[in-house]
């Protein structure tokens, strides 16, 4: 199929068409000379920005502060019908993704890349290593990532194996496919860019940022259907708000999150 003669699908502000190269989705704005960049390798590039496009993921991809380069998975497949997958070696349940096709696609998003010690390959799967804070600053700290969505039973083993892909997992849960988990953990890690946030305190002090949880946040009125802020709060006494606030903190670790309680202070 022709990049010509490929069909075009609506997608709010772009069309997204059918193509072998990585596609900036937000197109018009000039990207800012090394921007970090996310590389998304998926069945479904429709799906792309999605809730990224919005709030102050969608105003920095605007600005150029980050780029998004979907990559249709499916232009790489096999024969007339560009397929993607075939059923299990040995039997069983469901299809896997081709090796011979993934890595066709994984070969087209290194193009431009500086490695992996400065870009990250990833395939999203439910029996990879739990993302964290942690990987997203490392993420945050790189110039891109590439993210490989799954899809059906899986990917074939060889190709992760050949490529050396670090498996991530959102949650200890199964998806029909990656994308929602890629939209997540690219959240995740722009937020955390320069620029992207208004206030980069807001980094500092929220949720798995010292490994705690984050404490109870309060605003305007004072008084809510008989629902007071605590009067701490209001002091002008920072020392004792700064005090309070780690105390709660640690206390809502500790009673909703024992198992990062229990990791505090030991290596990562």
């Amino acid at each position: 199929m022709s990049d010509e003669a490929a069909p075009k699908r609506s997608h709010g502000r772009v069309a997204v068409t059918l193509s072998a190269a990585p596609q900036d989705l937000m197109g018009g704005p000039p990207r800012i000379k090394g921007a970090w960049r996310a590389k998304v390798i998926t069945l479904f590039p429709g799906a792309f920005p999605g809730v990224l496009g919005e709030s102050l993921t969608g105003k920095a991809l605007d600005l150029g502060l980050w780029a998004l380069e979907p990559i249709d998975l499916r232009v790489f497949g096999e024969g007339k019908h560009r397929n993607v997958d075939d059923t299990p070696a040995g039997g069983g349940a469901g299809m896997v993704l081709r090796a011979d096709v993934v890595a066709r696609a994984l070969r087209m998003a290194d193009v431009g890349t500086p490695g992996r010690a400065r870009w990250p390959l990833v395939y999203l799967s439910p029996r990879g290593r739990p993302f964290d804070q942690a990987m997203a600053r490392r993420w945050a700290a790189s110039d891109g990532v590439t993210l490989l969505c799954g899809r059906f039973e899986g990917v074939d083993e060889r190709v992760l194996d050949a490529f050396g892909i670090e498996e991530v997992s959102l949650g200890d849960f199964v998806l029909t496919g990656g994308e929602i988990a890629a939209q997540a953990m690219i959240d995740a890690t722009v937020r955390l860019l320069p620029g992207v946030l208004g206030n980069a305190a807001s980094t500092e002090e929220e949720s798995h940022s010292a490994g705690l949880l984050e404490h109870p946040q309060y605003t305007k009125p004072a008084v809510w259907e008989g629902r007071e802020i605590p009067p701490v709060l209001l002091s002008g006494n920072h020392a004792e708000i700064a005090k309070w606030r780690r105390d709660m903190a640690e206390r809502l670790t500790r009673e909703r999150r024992p198992d990062l309680w229990a990791r505090r202070g030991q290596p990562s």
